[in-house]
């Protein structure tokens, strides 16, 4: 007969909890097989080491003349470098931001005490061309020769189908005669 110590139920719960452990395990395990197939793929959209060595750059601006602009390469994409005349400043900051598309003040793009150095990516944010300098309507400042996108000696998109000022790094003076860049 039956065991009086057994309950009707024992052997079900001990099925389940086998079967539960069982499921638990293989799902455990195609888990860790899933992460393991995954990551080669996934460390593949890390920067390769070319790119990480160019993650910043330090120019010297010593050479650079007032009323100059260089253009350097910075993580694969061109960066202009404008030493400012007087002139240049002073019409950069007699524009009224408000009528500015993409309102920035002339301050908001160069650092205090370095208002002569300004330094931009140099890619046109309508569809990636690259301007050319000293071309268009504004005297000293840029146009794209793609779409017509014209910039002014702030590098501020002031007319064309740009909608965005020409962007500006991250850079931080390391003295009075070099930039590091990134």
């Amino acid at each position: 007969m039956s065991n009086p110590h057994s309950s009707p139920h024992s052997s079900h719960t001990t099925e389940t909890t086998r079967r539960d452990f069982m499921v638990l395990t293989a799902s455990a395990l195609a888990g860790v097989g899933a992460c393991a197939a995954a990551w080669p793929f996934i460390d593949s959209m890390n920067p390769a080491a070319d790119v990480l060595a160019l993650s910043s750059i330090e120019v010297d601006l010593s050479p650079i003349q007032p009323g100059q602009t260089i253009k350097v390469k910075w993580r694969g994409v061109p960066v202009f470098i404008r030493n400012r005349t007087p002139e240049d400043i002073a019409e950069a900051k007699k524009v009224d931001v408000s009528s500015l598309r993409d309102p920035q003040s002339d301050a908001d793009r160069v650092k205090k005490g370095h208002e002569n150095w300004l330094i931009m990516v140099g890619v046109c944010t309508h569809l990636g061309c690259i301007p050319l300098f000293n071309a268009g309507e504004y005297k000293d400042g840029w146009f794209c020769p793609c779409h017509g996108s014209q910039y002014d000696t702030s590098g501020r998109i002031r007319k064309g189908p740009a909608p965005k000022n020409l962007a500006v790094p991250e850079y931080t003076f390391l003295s009075d005669n070099r930039v590091k860049i990134g």
